[in-house]
């Protein structure tokens, strides 16, 4: 009997969490869904990262106008994927911020992302009716962009790939806050069918190395101490190497992709099992893994809702058949 597709099983409402970082910075949470992020400057609100439909952004902006008046002006996408940014119209912001690799990103495969996660995550996406389209930029920036909201910086920084090619931090240097969007879990499993894992190590030094004392990670709790940053900086990294390792290793033997799914998964299950959608990441992130040991697919290959349903499947029964 195949495990149902993707996140189709989970149809429990989460209870949604919305903490204070620091005076001004809150987290909107939801027991390991996507996280939105909240800076209060002077005159205006940023939102990082949108919900994935304008219903559903309803509720953050509901939790924004119970603390503030001032007009939510900034959108900013830590990266591309639907689930984060398709909300964004319900925020009706001045500026919609992203670096250029996302901008590329969205032209080049927003579309079929949308499809493919609107598959993949049904509870995810309610009211994807009143999704207007696309949600596009208007402010692009190539490495990093200050904004100065009053007098609070907020630097918003492209440390490098990872999570994709075009992710995005963004970081109050005084409050040493900072939200990481997918970069960095927490009790979550990271969504690697989009990544470039020999580069996320590199960029996860970058963001370590400016000693993050809070932190909103992509999934999961906000991290309200050093070590709780810490821990979830090390997890991730952990788990992207014991993966990436496992399945180089498999491939370099000359296993096949449904092998290294199958050893791999086993290898992963004790440690990371209880995180979050671990049995949803796993055939994306395997697959992503495989194609980029040995330089097939220095770049990932556009997922889509077939391309989604056929490996979910293929594996599946191969694991199945073992």
């Amino acid at each position: 009997m195949s495990k149902k597709f993707a996140s189709h099983a989970d149809t429990e409402e989460k209870q949604i969490s919305f903490d204070k970082l620091a005076e001004g910075l809150y987290a909107y949470t939801a027991e390991g869904d996507p996280n939105t992020g909240i800076v209060i400057g002077d005159d205006s609100v940023m939102v990082i990262d949108t919900q994935a439909t304008p219903i559903m952004a309803q509720d953050v902006i509901r939790r924004i106008r119970e603390i503030t008046d001032k007009p939510i002006k900034h959108v900013l996408l830590t990266h591309y994927h639907a689930v984060r940014v398709l909300g964004a119209s319900a925020y009706e912001a001045e500026n919609i911020i992203a670096s250029q690799h996302t901008y590329d990103l969205i032209v080049e495969r927003g579309q079929q992302d949308y499809e493919s996660e609107v598959g993949r995550f049904p509870r995810l996406f309610k009211g994807v009716d009143s999704v207007p389209g696309l949600t596009w930029p208007n402010i692009v920036f190539q490495q990093e962009l200050t904004v100065f909201m009053g007098k609070r910086e907020v630097r918003i920084i492209h440390l490098g790939r990872g999570h994709t090619k075009g992710d995005t931090i963004v970081w109050l240097p005084e409050e040493k806050v900072m939200f990481s969007g997918d970069l960095v879990e927490f009790g979550a499993t990271p969504y690697t069918g989009d990544a470039y894992h020999e580069h996320w190590p590199t960029t996860l030094d970058r963001l370590q190395a400016m000693g993050p004392e809070k932190l909103v990670p992509g999934r999961g709790e906000a991290l309200q101490t050093p070590e709780q940053c810490q821990e979830a900086i090390q997890g991730t990294r952990d788990f992207l190497a014991d993966m990436y390792e496992s399945v180089k290793a498999g491939k370099a033997a000359g296993k096949s992709l449904s092998e290294c799914y199958s050893e791999t998964y086993a290898k992963l299950k004790p440690k990371y099992g209880h995180w979050v959608i671990f049995d949803h990441c796993l055939p994306f992130d395997i697959t992503r893994c495989y194609d980029e040991a040995g330089g097939e697919y220095p770049d990932p290959r556009i997922w889509t809702a077939e391309r989604d349903n056929e490996m979910w499947h293929s594996l599946q029964e191969a694991v199945e058949n073992q």
